[in-house]
């Protein structure tokens, strides 16, 4: 049961009479911040009161009057000008945990009505090897179609995969003329990506010769600019604060723009200066223009192209599968870009129609009132750009499982795309259906600026993972060998260990943020036996497990019998408090998509059993009958811990 919504759908009834609009007003029913105010608190009176003209006192009584609780609350208190303190019955609790105790869901409901949801994540350029960029996406759009299936909604994860467009035309392009033939045999996916990396170099040095001059000439004129303002402002006395701040907005743009000039000029020599790249550049300097051509060919079904893409496809695919699998993330569809290149002249066609798209020097855009700039959806050459791919993806979504929700789980960046994206889809396809953009903030190095190899490159997810795993495997090492009464395991279990503690830790570090703050990257903070880790949290439930071990318990013998859970010590009652809470944080989850939500539940809850396990013997309970209970309440809490984890993406190991 649903503590929270059960109490929130309560108070809805007691406020009846009282306001028309109860929605925010049940919003300030929330669990209590400390236990000595009870279990929960709600703090409605005070609004409502000021609303009414009337003591917030005197209409928490009323509220009270009209609240009906009694069959899981004792009497409801009010305390200071109008806080109502609501604490659960212990026997009720107790009927909880004995319901949860025997049922595989832990007494957790499927919602109703559920929704079908289609989430899109993941997503990775398959000309590409994933990198460290791809984790949040992936991590999180995991998490949450996990929840959200757990919770009886139907879901249908789709990775929708990169693999048409320019980025094969680049590939194609490079294999044409630069493939090393004995490399490509050897290591297909390794010689595919240096193709594509040695083209886009080549693409960039072309560009920045071409820009430099502009940009250093408009790095002058913002000097230019900025030497006058400051002639200005040192002329107005007092200070003119707006102008000060003109002045530090134009130092910010002249900064940015030198930045833009290092890097462009960092370009062209790396190129200059290496006799063989020169010479190639010097070769190929229509580059762009041929991988474009070399795009609009595949595009138009050209047979030597088309081979080639279904050559390289099927390689990329599976260097991809490989992390996929090391992460054990599965999706139910995975429809990339190609499968909706045939419906893209029809998706234009019937923007036009319905007024929406005209004709724009040449291209084919759809303008916004809310926008500067338009949604471009044909290019003038006649190209479709990743606009019309997703608009075409919500058409056949809408057709095939007519969604109540379409999440895309995508960095912040494309933010803008998303926003004109899901305008254009309403008036277009006018669906009723929730577009929802799950961003997420950047991966972060020590130096805070974004995780990059020493070189400057993005960091490959699967070097990230091998790291990972041998960072977990001295976790699991040291630990194993500090153990009292000496090791417990052998190579074998500490390398299995090692890998679930390893991957664990990579997701559930991301997972932990809130997904739309950037976060630090840290192998030591990830790895830790302390604080909101996953190996924390590993380690908790295997010390659970640890004590059914230690005292020989026959588990599946205990949970069958007779015995009952008791609550007689205050660290019991707050460990079995947190247990039962798990459904409302699971919905809490999908109110806003923060999957951080359940990771610092796992967290308060672990610290709770922690607490319980210090104040209340188990094996050395005054009782029989109360190490039953305690016995109990210990396998309900790893359960839980396990069902948590699991819902995250993240497994569980018996030994640490």
């Amino acid at each position: 049961m649903n503590v929270l919504t059960e109490l929130q759908q309560r108070f809805r009834l007691a406020l009846d009479g009282l306001t028309e609009d109860p929605d925010s007003l049940l919003e300030m029913v929330r669990p209590a911040q400390e236990t000595k105010f009870g279990d929960y608190q709600a703090n409605c009176a005070m609004p409502l009161g000021k609303q009414l003209g009337r003591s917030p006192r005197e209409v928490a009584e009323q509220i009270i009057q009209q609240l009906d609780v009694s069959d899981f609350c004792s009497e409801p208190e009010i305390a200071g000008p109008g806080f109502i303190n609501l604490r659960l019955r212990d026997d009720w609790l107790v009927q909880q945990l004995t319901e949860a105790q025997h049922d595989p869901r832990l007494g957790i409901a499927e919602v109703s009505p559920s929704r079908c949801i289609v989430i899109d994540y993941s997503s990775p350029n398959v000309a590409k090897p994933m990198h460290v960029g791809h984790i949040r996406s992936t991590v999180i759009g995991d998490a949450i179609s996990s929840i959200a299936r757990f919770l009886g909604h139907r879901v249908i994860s789709d990775n929708h995969l990169g693999d048409w467009g320019t980025q094969f035309g680049m590939i194609i392009y490079g294999f044409k003329h630069f493939r090393q033939e004995d490399a490509y045999q050897a290591a297909p996916v390794p010689e595919l990506t240096r193709l594509y990396k040695q083209v886009q170099q080549l693409i960039e040095y072309h560009q920045s010769r071409q820009q430099l001059p502009q940009l250093e000439q408009q790095v002058q004129e913002l000097e230019a600019q900025r030497d006058q303002q400051q002639q200005e402002l040192e002329a107005t006395d007092p200070v003119d604060k707006k102008a000060a701040r003109r002045l530090r907005q134009l130092e910010g743009r002249i900064t940015d723009q030198r930045s833009a000039v290092v890097a462009a000029s960092a370009r062209i020599a790396t190129i200059d200066e290496d006799p063989e790249l020169s010479s190639l550049a010097a070769k190929h300097a229509d580059i762009a223009d041929q991988v474009l051509e070399e795009t609009a060919k595949l595009h138009a079904g050209d047979e030597e192209n088309c081979r080639l893409w279904e050559e390289f496809l099927p390689r990329c695919r599976e260097d991809i599968q490989r992390i996929y699998d090391r992460l054990n993330i599965e999706f139910d569809v995975e429809y990339g870009e190609s499968f909706y290149h045939d419906r893209l002249p029809a998706v234009v066609a019937g923007l036009e129609t319905s007024g929406l798209a005209r004709e724009s020097e040449g291209a084919t855009c759809v303008f916004l009132d809310e926008f500067e700039t338009p949604m471009i959806v044909r290019k003038r050459d006649g190209a479709f750009l990743y606009a019309t791919t997703d608009l075409a993806t919500i058409q056949y979504r809408m057709e095939t499982w007519q969604p109540d929700a379409i999440l895309y789980v995508v960095d912040h960046r494309q933010s803008e795309h998303f926003q004109k994206l899901f305008s254009v889809a309403r008036q277009w396809q006018n669906p009723d259906v929730e577009f929802s953009h799950v961003s997420f903030g950047t991966v972060l190095g020590e130096d805070g600026r974004p995780f990059k190899t020493r070189s400057g490159q993005s960091v490959g997810l699967e070097s990230l993972l091998n790291e990972a795993l041998q960072k977990a495997l001295d976790v699991v090492t040291s630990n194993d060998e500090s153990k009292p009464h000496g090791a417990e395991l052998s190579p074998e279990q500490r390398q299995q260990v090692a890998e679930t503690v390893g991957h664990g830790a990579i997701k559930y570090a991301d997972l932990s943020h809130n997904r739309t703050s950037d976060y630090v990257f840290s192998y030591e903070k990830m790895m830790g036996l302390e604080g909101n880790t996953a190996t924390y949290i590993q380690y908790s439930y295997a010390r659970v497990r640890s004590i059914f071990r230690r005292g020989e318990v026959d588990l599946e013998g205990l949970r069958a019998s007779f015995a009952g859970i008791s609550i007689e010590h205050p660290a019991e009652r707050a460990l079995a408090m947190a247990v039962l809470q798990l459904s409302e944080v699971l919905e809490s989850v999908l109110e806003d998509y923060r999957p951080n939500q359940l990771t610092n539940y796992l967290f308060e809850l672990a610290k709770r059993f922690s607490s319980f396990f210090e104040a209340c013997p188990v094996l050395k309970a005054e009782t029989e009958a109360l190490m039953q209970s305690r016995l109990l309440l210990c396998d309900l809490t790893a359960r839980t811990i396990k069902k948590g984890l699991q819902l995250l993406g993240i497994g569980v190991v018996e030994m640490m």
